[in-house]
């Protein structure tokens, strides 16, 4: 039987960034997500009752300087934890850079929330690129992407032989020398977490091809995303054929008619956006004048301001549920999503939406 984040078990839907103060919304209104703990235990309770298939975190140490976007972020595993221990069904996913925890402290807390989730733990597996995280470690970020992910690799390694061997173990690598009689238990239920690569290098991708379960990145619409599924069961068959997924994030304003929603949009994403926390925030990844024309940067600002440049489900629960369902032909894997407010928003997109997709034949009928 496929685990449920298993590429075989069919279209998912998850929730991006609830533990983050703000979301992935990078706006002033008073109505945002306030990412506590309080909220984050209801919504994940709301998200298991409704059907919803995973909760995915964003890792942050520190905020971002100059805006209030992100100032307040629970820690991936402990909160995975306690929302694996609160539900029944839905997938949870810890958020781990790889350059921040060694790989055997990872191996044993990860299987730990396997076993507390009773096999409904997740990975997503983080090389590392905002410099300012790096330093406050104490650590210099590596120069390239291929410097992180081959530090990523060798962590990743290690993790994975510690939850598959049966003896003890040395190992002596470049970034880990010097590890002598690994071993630990218990391990995770099946063996194994389903894996999660945000990336977008690529370095990254090819990480991604010959490690992970799932490729998130953006896809922008679901014709580009077509053609992305394509690269990237190409490169997983190569790296011996092994099947890789491919989710997009989105994020989501879903109102009884479009002008509402757009209305919504213009309000929180444009009259209320926090313009300087958006250029800090892509500036930060890399989106600047250096590596992008004046054009694409005036492209990316009001996506990232609604929803840290995700794709635009903007509009009424027909339009939402039609956009997604091209995700789905598209050979998309499924969408990681964001809302404005995740618990106000979430029970109206649950009850109008999800039907729709439901009647589509791009979901099942989840009734708990």
């Amino acid at each position: 039987m496929a685990h449920a984040m298993s590429v075989e078990s069919g279209f998912k839907l998850g929730l991006f960034a609830p533990n983050a103060s703000s979301g992935l919304a990078i706006t002033t209104v008073p109505e945002r997500w306030s990412g506590s703990w309080e909220e984050n235990l209801r919504l994940a309770r709301l998200a298991d009752r409704s059907g919803i298939d995973f909760l995915l975190p964003v890792g942050r140490w520190i905020g971002w300087e100059g805006t209030a976007f992100h100032d307040s972020v629970l820690e991936t595993v402990t909160w995975a934890a306690g929302l694996l221990a609160a539900t029944e069904h839905i997938s949870v996913f810890a958020t781990v850079h790889s350059a921040l925890l060694p790989p055997v402290v990872a191996a044993k807390q990860l299987a730990t929330l396997d076993r507390i989730g009773g096999g409904r733990a997740g990975l997503n597996i983080v090389a590392g690129w905002y410099r300012a995280e790096y330093e406050a470690f104490g650590l210099d970020l590596p120069g390239s992407p291929d410097q992180r992910y081959a530090h990523a690799q060798e962590w990743w390694d290690v993790v994975s032989r510690l939850w598959s061997s049966e003896e003890p173990f040395d190992h002596d690598g470049t970034f880990f020398p010097g590890l002598r009689g690994l071993h630990t238990s218990p391990r995770p239920v099946a063996g194994r977490l389903p894996v999660i690569n945000a990336a977008v290098s690529p370095a990254g991708r090819s990480f991604a091809t010959r490690n992970a379960d799932f490729l998130l990145t953006a896809t922008f619409d679901p014709r580009r995303g077509a053609a992305l599924v394509d690269s990237v069961e190409e490169a997983a068959a190569r790296a011996g054929g092994r099947r890789v997924g491919v989710l997009s994030n989105a994020y989501v304003v879903c109102r009884p008619t479009h002008r509402e929603a757009e209305e919504y949009l213009r309000h929180y994403a444009d009259e209320n956006a926090d313009w300087a926390g958006v250029d800090t925030v892509m500036s930060g990844q890399g989106i600047n004048a250096q590596s992008f024309s004046q054009e694409q940067i005036a492209m990316f600002r009001p996506r990232f301001a609604a929803g840290h440049g995700g794709f635009p489900l903007v509009g009424t629960p027909d339009e939402i549920a039609d956009s997604i369902v091209q995700f789905a032909e598209a050979g998309v894997s499924g969408l990681a999503l964001s809302f404005v407010d995740y618990l106000g928003e979430l029970e109206y997109f649950s009850a109008e939406v999800l039907p729709r997709l439901e009647k589509a034949g791009v979901r099942r009928t989840v009734r708990r």
